[in-house]
């Protein structure tokens, strides 16, 4: 059973290597405009008004998204690192609510790892906008999977190199109201 372990493991780093790498390369190759005016697979993600997912609602209780997406990059080597704003550098470690579609990691109904994202994946191939518009999650208890908008609260971190090119994730998680 241990390969199998493996192998599920190897699949989930290769799933979110390729979901935040694609971001990156694309931002810096010059990837084409978005409707928005903003290169594909960077910034928040645009909620396309044809979407069947209706947009996030505002909450005063989670951590706003134009908050996180605040953040800049700058070119290190061949790799792109994050440069934070105070405001975002002072919620490392503490913990956050934030409200966001689940992008799911592995199959199943009930979902213990899995990325938050300010707006709905159109299509499994798609990334929906850069990794600053994306929370890496590992929750306490499965949550239930839903393609319908979730609020989930946690100790949240602030990552300045991870390996994956994630730049926030949140850890003993549970789902909220």
């Amino acid at each position: 059973m241990k390969p199998f372990i493996h192998i599920s493991t190897c699949a989930r780093a290769i799933t979110m290597g390729l979901l935040l790498a694609t971001g990156a390369v694309w931002a810096q190759l010059g990837a084409p405009l978005a409707d928005s005016g903003v290169p594909m697979g960077v910034g928040a993600g645009v909620h396309g008004a044809n979407s069947p997912f209706a947009p996030l609602q505002e909450r005063s209780d989670v951590l706003p998204w134009s908050v996180l997406t605040a953040v800049k990059t700058k070119l290190d080597k061949n790799r792109v690192l994050p440069v934070f704003p105070g405001n975002i550098q002072a919620l490392n470690q503490k913990s956050q609510r934030v409200q966001g579609f689940m992008m799911p990691l592995e199959p199943g109904e009930k979902q213990k790892h899995f990325l938050l994202s300010s707006v709905p994946m159109t299509c499994p191939f798609c990334v929906p906008g850069g990794p600053e518009s994306m929370v890496e999650v590992k929750t306490k208890t499965p949550v239930k999977y839903s393609m319908e908008a979730v609020v989930v609260e946690g100790q949240f971190a602030v990552l300045k190199d991870d390996p994956y090119g994630l730049f926030y994730r949140m850890t003993e998680a549970v789902a909220v109201k």
